[in-house]
This record gives structure tokens, sequence and C-alpha cells, in this order.
């Protein structure tokens, strides 16, 4: 069974724990994966190098004509080398057979777009391939030439729904903890209602609130569960789709 990994941010900017993620996926025995990536502090720093400013609204990075080249350029190069590390892996953006087409989110976001299609049928192909796709989270634009910039999470997403597969979002923590003072904490399943009554009696906070969206906009748009996963630990990686580390939210 095939299975969504959605890695990307700080997880990545370790060499090290980058190879040893890798070698973790590929030693997936009874999953077939398909990566999905960002790579916001790559980003963050090629356009520092390029003199051009950065900014966000509501999590999401505005995206001029100017920084869209340089994005694609980081991610294109960073889904290369993620390819080159897994092994037997190809590394992707929308304009290859339109992987991921999208169209134009909001204007204040510059070229921003939202998931519009999935092209299942070459994700099928390589992965009776055995090959393991590797996609930039950047998408072919419906409306013109070119590309968008579209966010990590809801690429992730996205593909899940079309695929009818369950996605990890490997991020910098361990899951989902009733009190992030105590490891012992984590929560290993929570359902939408749990997490709302979490977010509403300031359990779930902070920089976890984005992390448990996303998971829920997984399922809105059709997984069947997403997890919530430690990407700093390579080993833990097997361990979350066998739902014996981080936290699986379902419906």
């Amino acid at each position: 069974m095939a299975i969504i990994i959605k890695y990307g941010g700080n997880a990545m900017t370790d060499p090290q724990t980058r190879l040893g993620m890798a070698k973790a996926i590929a030693n997936l025995k009874d999953q077939s994966p398909i990566v999905v990536h960002g790579g916001g502090p790559f980003i963050q720093e090629a356009l520092d190098k390029a003199g051009l400013e950065h900014r966000f609204i509501n999590g999401l990075r505005v995206t001029t004509a100017e920084s869209l080249p340089v994005i694609e350029q980081v991610l294109t190069l960073l889904g290369k080398n993620l390819a080159q590390e897994i092994g037997n892996a190809i590394g992707l953006t929308g304009r290859d057979a339109a992987v991921v087409t999208a169209t134009l989110k909001d204007d204040s976001l510059g070229y921003v777009g939202s998931v519009n299609s999935v092209n299942t049928h070459l994700l099928e192909a390589l992965l009776k391939a055995q090959i393991t796709p590797v996609i930039a989270c950047v998408a072919a634009n419906e409306e013109k030439s070119g590309v968008l910039n579209v966010n990590a999470d809801e690429v992730a997403g996205a593909i899940a729904a079309a695929m009818g597969l369950g996605t990890v979002f490997l991020t910098n923590v361990a899951g989902v903890l009733d009190d992030p003072s105590k490891p012992e904490s984590l929560q290993t399943e929570l359902s939408r209602a749990d997490i709302d009554a979490r977010i509403a009696d300031g359990r779930i906070s902070g920089g976890m609130i984005p992390k448990v969206q996303s998971a829920l906009d997984a399922l809105d748009q059709g997984a069947p569960y997403a997890i919530i996963a430690d990407g700093r630990f390579p080993d833990l990686l097997s361990a979350a789709i066998s739902g014996k580390a981080g936290t699986r939210v379902t419906q």
C-alpha cells in the first residue's frame, strides 16, 4: 500500500539527519512512498541572497514575479538531491507531465496556487516501476504558462485525496502532546472532535495548531488518515506508519 510522506522545514536542514531519513524512506518494506517536500529554510536563504523580501499571510509565502523563479530553482534542486539520497527515485515538479496543477488562490498572495488536479496515472506508473516520486511543492499553472507556488501540506493532502492514501507529516515534534513539557503525554490518536476540544482549552496551541490543521485539511480533501510524526529521528518513520509513534489523526 502506498503512502504520502510530507517532508520539509527544519527537519531537512541537518545533512546527516536528512540522509538518515532518505534511507528510512528507501527501506520502507510494506509501503510504496510518495514524497512531497517543501524547503522553507532553503528558500529563505536564497531570497536573502538575492535581496528579495519575503513575508507571509496566514502562513502562506507571498510570491512575487521576482521570487517565483528563485523558489522554483531552490525546490527543483532540493528535490533532485532528495531523490538521489533516497535512491531509485525521481525528483518532479508540477511542470512534469502536469503531475500537479493549480489555479491562483488570492491576488494578495501573488503567484500562490490551490491544487486543482493530480496526475495519478503518472504516480501510479512510477510506483508500479518501484520508483519513488519526490514532488516539489510547485504546480503547473492552469491559467497561464509557468508555475505557482503551493503550500507543501496542501500538495500532500491533495495527492493523498486523489489516490485515497494516508499521509504522514514529518515535522520537528514527536506528535501532539497534552502537555508540551511532558513527552509521556503524547496522544497516539486524535479525532477532529478531540483536536477541537484541545484547541479550545489550550492543550493544543501555538505552532501545533497549523500542524493539526494540515492533518485535518488532508482529511477534508479525502485522505483516510493523517499522521503527525517526528522528522528529526529517521528510525521513527516506520514506527509512526505502524501506529507506534507520532499522532494519528482521524475524522
